[in-house]
């Protein structure tokens, strides 16, 4: 039988990361753009535009990759480190479910806090654009590092306003979806 990856080595630390191809759609309309305006130009067209958009784009094409490279989450024995524009520290104790939710085509991670928050992670993300062919591992090894980390003292926490909508989910998990 064959282990995963992060069965087989102990670490201290998981990061998980857009791949190269799920940063591409991010920048499809800049090349599309710039590509439509070449067509004008080599059909008589002016040139100024395609040299502006290809300045433009010269820059903010570098910035769009680096950025979006970075987007992801971090897992440590401690908290997972959320990277989206802001990073935002989640410790493993304040964390009450993880799932899978869908937005827009794409399955994405969503983790949900004991304040009521929920946080959308940017990466692990799979979807028509954006296949990930190691989504569901990825989901349980972060499922897998929330329950080996989030402390013998942990207790689940109903949700804000859980009291006033009635009885609890019959599953007893307040953060479960309606059924």
């Amino acid at each position: 039988m064959e282990q995963s990856q992060v069965e087989t080595m102990p670490s201290e630390r998981i990061r998980y990361r857009l791949t190269p191809l799920q940063s591409l759609p991010s920048v499809a309309p800049a090349i599309i753009i710039t590509a439509v305006q070449v067509l004008f130009w080599l059909d008589d067209g002016p040139f100024g535009p395609v040299i502006a958009s290809l300045l433009m784009w010269g820059v903010l094409l570098p910035v769009v990759l680096v950025t979006s490279r970075r987007l992801g989450v971090t897992l440590t024995p401690s908290a997972a480190i959320v990277h989206n524009l802001r990073r935002r520290t989640v410790p493993w104790s304040n964390v009450q479910a993880i799932q899978i939710e869908s937005l827009l085509g794409s399955r994405t991670v969503v983790i949900y806090e004991a304040g009521g928050r929920c946080t959308r992670l940017r990466a692990p993300i799979t979807g028509f654009l954006s296949w990930d062919r190691s989504f569901e591992e990825k989901f349980h090894t972060i499922g897998r590092w929330w329950l080996d980390h989030r402390g013998p003292d942990w207790a689940p926490v109903p949700p804000p306003g859980a009291w006033w909508r009635g009885q609890p989910a019959p599953d007893g998990n307040p953060y479960a979806p309606p059924s």
